[in-house]
């Protein structure tokens, strides 16, 4: 009686279960056994590439493909997608994006005259990732007069970054000086008003026009807001930081330029000149505080923009040689604190 009572239906399922567990582990050791070794191969450079190109050959008529349904007379939808798509094939599949035409680029760039701004700025897009291809950027550069036009017209965050990046891939032919200086107030705006992302493009172009010799009036003749200088607080972000602390150093440079000492040049009382370099400018104090910045790459930047505000009249550096490997900014801020007062 007592052994009946051991049959219970919990007893059962348990000794089912393990039977079943001992059943599996015993199935598995003798599969192991009887299964050769084991020898990865290994996956080389030279297959994943194969293995690459011959993806790229099944989808080689895939741009091709894009831009022959590329019609004005679509719908924004369609147009949008095969904008985007074009610009995803260019990155991907540089073979067939480099057998492009002028004509794909022409066609691609009309759309720069849609109305819709979606579609401005997946056409600039495209052209951004065809300008990354040698022979298509100077075909490219006949289009930064309608870019230019676009991104100082139409306020939207998206059009500046796509615009801007688009420009900052490409040489500036000098008949695009003229428009330049009548824009410039728009990019000064970007500049001040735009997001983060905004304001870093327009200050990697900005740093390009300001070693131009025959823009560095205009940029700093141009009008900018009271509290411009807020720009320069810590709290922004670095990469802000860096880029606004790289555009006064080209100012500084090209200040020392022989063709800018030799003109006596007259600024406006809310100039970018008389903000950042007039008698009353607060800019040292900026500069100060961003040597204690907590990324290495402002404070570094910002002793080279105080260091280079001590070049003399004869264009005699004081402090800095940008070559100098061993730079330290604590180093070569701190070895003559007069420099400071003297930047006050």
């Amino acid at each position: 009686m007592n052994y009946l009572d051991l049959v219970t239906t919990k007893n059962v399922v348990s000794a089912a279960t393990g039977a079943g567990a001992i059943f599996l582990v015993a199935k598995t050791i003798l599969a192991g056994i009887k299964s050769p070794p084991y020898n990865p191969e290994p996956l080389t450079l030279a297959k994943l590439a194969i293995a690459h190109q011959s993806k790229s050959v099944v989808d080689s008529t895939e741009v091709r493909e894009l831009l022959l349904s590329l019609d004005p007379r679509l719908d924004d939808y369609s147009k949008n997608m095969i904008l985007h798509g074009i610009t995803r094939c260019v990155y991907l599949l540089d073979t067939e994006a480099s057998a492009c035409t002028y004509e794909d680029i022409k066609l691609v760039a009309s759309f720069l005259e849609d109305p819709d701004i979606s579609i401005k700025i997946q056409a600039l897009r495209a052209l951004k990732a065809f300008s990354g291809i040698w022979k298509f950027r100077i075909r490219i550069q006949e289009f930064i007069p309608k870019v230019l036009e676009i991104i100082t017209s139409i306020w939207d965050y998206d059009v500046h970054v796509a615009g801007l990046r688009l420009l900052n891939g490409l040489p500036l032919p000098d008949h695009t000086h003229v428009l330049l200086r009548k824009l410039m107030p728009g990019l000064m705006e970007i500049l001040q008003l735009g997001n983060t992302l905004a304001q870093v493009q327009v200050l990697k172009f900005l740093s390009m026009l300001a070693q131009k010799e025959d823009l560095l009036f205009d940029i700093m003749n141009c009008q900018v807001h009271p509290e411009f200088l807020h720009l320069f607080q810590t709290s922004r972000p670095g990469n802000l930081l860096f880029e606004l602390l790289v555009f006064v150093e080209q100012l500084c440079e090209g200040r020392l330029t022989p063709h800018y000492q030799s003109v006596h040049w007259q600024y406006n009382e809310s100039s970018l000149h008389e903000v950042l370099f007039g008698n009353d400018s607060r800019l040292a104090d900026c500069l100060l505080s961003l040597i204690i910045h907590p990324e290495e790459e402002v404070q570094t930047q910002a002793c080279r923009v105080i260091l280079k505000l001590q070049i003399n009249e004869e264009g005699k550096i004081v402090g800095i040689y940008a070559a100098d490997s061993d730079f330290s900014p604590f180093s070569e801020c701190n070895a003559d604190s007069s420099i400071f007062e003297s930047v006050r």
